[in-house]
């Protein structure tokens, strides 16, 4: 009988280890290997953001992720009731995070992995390392003392930097929690930038890695590089002087755009108040955006060069034509007036310009047509091809169209504000593209902010070129850029604050009326200048707004006429452009009756 018993006794444990080595050997070496290797993702370094001098405007150093093993938190693990308690008390002050919520983290159950804190600075991980080393020499020491970090471990990783602070922070963008581009350049070539992560699996024992064991590993492709368009001077220069405008104007907002005027491309835009891309949580949500490219606003008297262009490529008046401009001018439902109260003005075509006339200028458009009807139609044909309603193909995100009505939808009021710029809205980037069109002889190139991209292999890959465009003649751009000289150096114009000794000074002033974002109604002030030099010669053009100054002067010509003075003489040095030392046309503004 205990022969018997005994038989069958190890029938079953044969029965039982042939199941478990034979037939169910893989499953239970699936459980094992699951218990024993680990996968985790190597994350790709993210490519840098240059200007077009190769100075970084944002890269990646780099950083650790925090995180842990829950089960090597459990009371078995650690022979301690309360391991994650104690743990989350010496980690949280550390990594900044709340010690209640790193608790729950290390109590997670049925997982081996939880993150604690991303992107940490290697001196934030030397110093968990070097309490788990005490916590360690302590155990081996005193067995009554328990090394609760034992479980915390960190994954080589990078975290994103703007060497720079503030500077061109609206272009730029920054990069989230995840590790996305969240706005800007950062999340409008996210998937460049990012790269591609790769993957490891290893065998670990007690949180540490087993050299001795297999691995397999796929290695992260690194982002590419992305040369920008801008120039790191001149975007410092830029935004200086338009932070310090409004601030000294008390104003709401102001950008500046700078851009060169044969190749479209973007040299600078600023935005005033701005935001560190460094520190997020210290920003105003409203300023993280980029304003020069997402504001919609009525340009003013900026836009009168689109109206004046088409007037001339019509052949309806010359720079020479005569406009006599009455105090009051009855159009529709409406009694125009001009900024200053006056008696009749006796104008050249090019006075009105020079003296920004709002009504020399209603008179001018309507001879664009035998009816106003007709004449809103050929008007409109202009502003389209100006680029007015339209992107301006950047694809930044959130960039703005503008606002620009169908002519058969123009109120009566419309009819004649917008050839004076009210009634259609426009962005900073536009305005400058504008003066960039008339400075490329007639000629609009669509604007560019990347000059290319550099990928892992080093190799250098330009940005396609722009769309080029013929908006009017060489002859009426040559004429418009004579005429908005007047602007500038007659002493009749709206622009004298704009003139730079030795160079011929293109520009024109705006003052507008200003829709309120917050009620839909008109308050305050859009204050402007926009020109190019060398006037003869075109290279730089730079455009500046403000929004709503509340102190001293809101006319365009006295605010954003300094601003403009003081970026383009930076841009013209640093680009060493000469003066061309030609003698200006010199147009008469008046006539005598």
């Amino acid at each position: 009988m205990v022969s018997l018993g005994l038989t069958l006794v190890l029938l079953a444990f044969v029965v039982r280890l042939v199941q478990v080595q034979g037939v169910d050997a893989h499953a239970y070496a699936a459980k094992a290997d699951l218990n024993r290797y680990v996968g985790r993702t190597l994350s790709a370094v993210r490519g840098e953001i240059t200007d077009r001098n190769g100075v970084e405007l944002a890269s990646s150093v780099d950083a650790y992720d925090i995180t842990a093993d829950p089960t090597l938190f459990t009371p078995e693990a650690t022979e301690v009731r309360d391991a994650p308690a104690q743990a989350a008390a010496l980690l949280a002050p550390i990594i900044g995070q709340d010690v209640a919520v790193v608790t729950r983290q290390l109590k997670t159950p049925n997982t081996r992995y939880v993150l604690l804190a991303r992107r940490q600075t290697p001196q934030v991980w030397n110093q968990i390392k070097d309490l788990k080393s005490t916590l360690a020499a302590k155990a081996l020491s005193d067995r009554s003392t328990v090394n609760v970090l034992a479980g915390v471990l960190a994954e080589p990783t990078s975290k994103r930097v703007y060497p720079n602070g503030d500077l061109a922070a609206g272009t730029l963008g920054w990069v989230n929690a995840e590790g996305r581009g969240g706005g800007g350049i950062e999340q409008q070539l996210d998937e460049a930038l990012a790269g591609k992560d790769g993957k490891i699996r290893y065998a670990q024992s007690g949180g540490r890695l087993v050299p001795t064991a297999a691995s397999t590993e796929t290695p992260a492709v690194a982002g590419s590089d992305v040369e920008l368009t801008l120039d790191r001077d001149i975007q410092w220069a830029a935004q200086s002087a338009i932070t310090e405008q409004v601030k000294k104007s008390h104003a709401d907002r102001g950008y500046v755009v700078v851009t060169d005027t044969g190749t479209g491309q973007i040299l600078a835009m600023a935005n005033s108040p701005g935001f560190n891309p460094n520190d997020l949580s210290r920003a105003n949500p409203a300023d993280l955006g980029n304003a020069a490219l997402q504001d919609a606003y009525e340009p003013g008297s900026t836009a009168k060069v689109m109206s004046m262009a088409a007037v001339l490529e019509e052949n309806a008046a010359t720079p020479m034509t005569h406009v006599t401009v009455p105090n009051r001018l009855h159009r529709g439902d409406r009694l125009f007036q001009d900024d200053v109260d006056h008696a009749t003005w006796y104008l050249t075509l090019n006075g009105v310009l020079a003296k920004s006339s709002n009504i020399g200028t209603i008179l001018a458009t309507g001879q664009l047509g035998k009816t106003q009807a007709e004449a809103n139609q050929v008007l409109y044909s202009y502003l389209r091809k100006f680029g007015i309603g339209s992107s301006t193909g950047l694809g930044f995100p959130g960039e703005t169209k503008g606002i620009l009505a169908p002519p058969d939808t123009w109120s009566t009021s419309q009819q004649y504000t917008i050839p004076f710029g009210q009634g259609v809205s426009i962005s900073a980037l536009q305005a400058a593209s504008v003066y960039s069109t008339i400075a490329n002889g007639g000629v609009r190139v669509e604007p560019t902010l990347v000059r290319g991209t550099k990928g892992p292999d080093g190799r250098f890959t330009p940005a396609p070129k722009p769309e080029r465009t013929r908006v009017v003649s060489e002859k009426t751009a040559r004429t418009l850029a004579e005429m908005l000289e007047s602007v500038v150096d007659d002493e009749q114009g709206t622009g004298a604050a704009a003139r730079i000794p030795g160079y011929r000074v293109a520009g024109k002033t705006g003052t507008a009326n200003r829709v309120d974002p917050a009620t839909g109604k008109y308050r305050g002030y859009t204050s402007s200048f926009a020109g190019f030099a060398p006037a003869d010669k075109p290279r730089v053009t730079v455009y500046c707004a403000i929004q709503n100054a509340t102190k001293g002067s809101y006319f365009g010509g006295q605010i954003c006429g300094p601003v403009f003075k003081q970026v383009m003489e930076f841009a013209l040095k640093t680009l060493q452009v000469p003066p061309t030392g030609a003698a200006a046309a010199n147009l008469p503004v008046t006539f005598t009756p």
